[in-house]
């Protein structure tokens, strides 16, 4: 595999991992009741699972992002 294509996928999974912590970090800490509204509402669940998804996929763009502007940078 080139190494372009497994330094995209390992970026991609550990952003995709951040996000998933941000998820459960704010359902632990009930920021904005978030913690109590899917403990209490029916299909809150769900709603976990998209909030992980999508800060899943936004950590994983950005990570990736920053991964690939900081290969131009070179040490003098």
């Amino acid at each position: 595999m080139p190494d372009l294509i497994r330094l995209y996928i390992r970026q991609c999974l550990l952003g995709f991992a951040l996000g998933i912590i941000l998820s459960m970090a704010l359902v632990i800490l009930n920021v904005a009741n978030i913690g109590y509204l899917i403990d209490n509402v029916e299909g809150g669940w769900l709603a976990f699972g998209l909030l992980s998804l999508f800060n899943g996929l936004v950590f994983a763009g950005v990570h990736f992002g920053i991964t690939i502007m900081r290969m131009g940078d070179e040490e003098k």
